[in-house]
């Protein structure tokens, strides 16, 4: 286990009735945080997206806490089971499997909840994949709209694609690889001449960003397997201009 700075110990206690949103790596497990580590050792009860995946987490970290269960399909009844430990005074870090809670992921419930209920709700930010890609993909970051995963079915996809058409900025969105082919087609056919940055296995051994247009990354996957999650930039501002296919950027 990493040696913690002694400094650590001075810090002032976390607050009782509080939920803390925890960020924990997407990939690295160097780009947890010092504050992050600290509150998960001094919480009373993490809830977690994947209690297998988090207690790996904690395992490398040295940190033994209970462990509750929270994702999408018990979100209604975790919630309600939270609010009674924060009215009990408990402190509680809300992770999930990797990234910042309520991102794409679970959490946005249990906050509303606690903020509803006048409990407090704290912030340890941290590692997030829509911030690592969209910094490092070279298009505009002045304004960005994030729309995080489309819908499974075509036409929801294609009707949340053409609504996008105005909105100004870079689009930010998140594909898994079995459906990245797929969207690159989208893309294509709804935006042609728009820069396009596939960023996927953030911060992994693998980490690697493909630069170029709709068509050009297409060709790129018709002659290699794409695997990992995706974060994709798309921009369509003409000062953005389109990188070549052959320029692409490995990490």
């Amino acid at each position: 286990m990493p040696n913690m700075p002694a400094a650590e110990s001075t810090l002032p206690p976390l607050t009782r009735a509080t939920l803390y949103l925890v960020a924990t790596p997407i990939g690295n497990l160097e780009d947890i945080t010092l504050r992050a580590l600290r509150t998960l050792r001094e919480c009373d009860v993490i809830a977690a997206e994947d209690t297998r995946r988090t207690g790996q987490l904690l395992n490398y970290f040295g940190i033994s806490k209970p462990l509750l269960s929270y994702f999408r399909f018990n979100e209604a009844k975790r919630s309600e089971q939270i609010l009674e430990r924060l009215a009990r005074g408990e402190k509680i870090a809300l992770v999930t499997d990797a990234g910042t809670p309520g991102i794409s992921d679970p959490g946005e419930r249990v906050v509303r909840a606690a903020i509803g209920q006048g409990f407090r709700v704290e912030a340890v930010p941290g590692p997030c994949a829509l911030v690592a890609a969209l910094t490092a993909s070279g298009l505009p970051t002045e304004e960005f709209h994030f729309v995080g995963f489309l819908p499974v079915k075509s036409g929801q996809r294609r009707k949340q694609l053409e609504a996008l058409r105005n909105v100004p900025g870079t689009l930010a969105f998140y594909e898994s690889p079995y459906r990245i082919d797929k969207f690159l087609a989208e893309l294509n056919d709804l935006f042609p001449n728009a820069s396009v940055v596939l960023a996927r296995e953030l911060t992994k051994k693998f980490e690697e960003f493909l630069r170029g247009t709709p068509a050009q990354l297409l060709e790129i996957a018709s002659k290699r397997s794409l695997k990992g999650e995706f974060a994709v930039l798309v921009s369509r501002e003409e000062t953005s201009k389109p990188i070549g296919a052959s320029d692409v950027a490995a990490g």
